[in-house]
């Protein structure tokens, strides 16, 4: 099992920046992979960024080039880092985990509380 804890949500002005953090309770060397999902009033959850135990990253079309997702291993805390904030950013973020273990392999989905930000115009 994986507990995981957000931080750093709140309302911000179109433009400016705001840091995420999700501290794991377990070395994030053990998880194949932490990630940043959001949902806004009204949509489907969507994947923001992904990165991999390997260090590979990916990210959503609609945040390439504003927001960066990095980690800590020592910290056991993985950052989403938000650039240029636009009003359709706005939604509940989500901090991902998600692990591949036993025998058959099976995939296990691990989620934090959420945490809310806010841009506004």
């Amino acid at each position: 099992q994986v507990q995981l804890v957000e931080s750093g949500g709140g309302l911000v002005q179109a433009g400016g920046s705001l840091r995420l953090s999700c501290a794991a309770s377990k070395s994030i060397f053990s998880i194949n992979s932490m990630g940043w999902y959001r949902q806004a009033p009204g949509k489907q959850r969507e994947l923001v960024a992904v990165l991999t135990n390997g260090g590979s990253t990916r990210y959503a079309d609609s945040v390439k080039g504003r927001f960066t997702i990095s980690r800590d291993n020592a910290e056991n805390t993985v950052y989403l880092q938000m650039n240029s904030l636009k009003s359709d950013d706005t939604a509940v973020y989500y901090c991902n985990a998600y692990e591949i273990r036993g025998s058959p392999a099976r995939g296990y989905d691990y989620w934090g509380q959420g945490t809310q930000v806010t841009v506004s115009s």
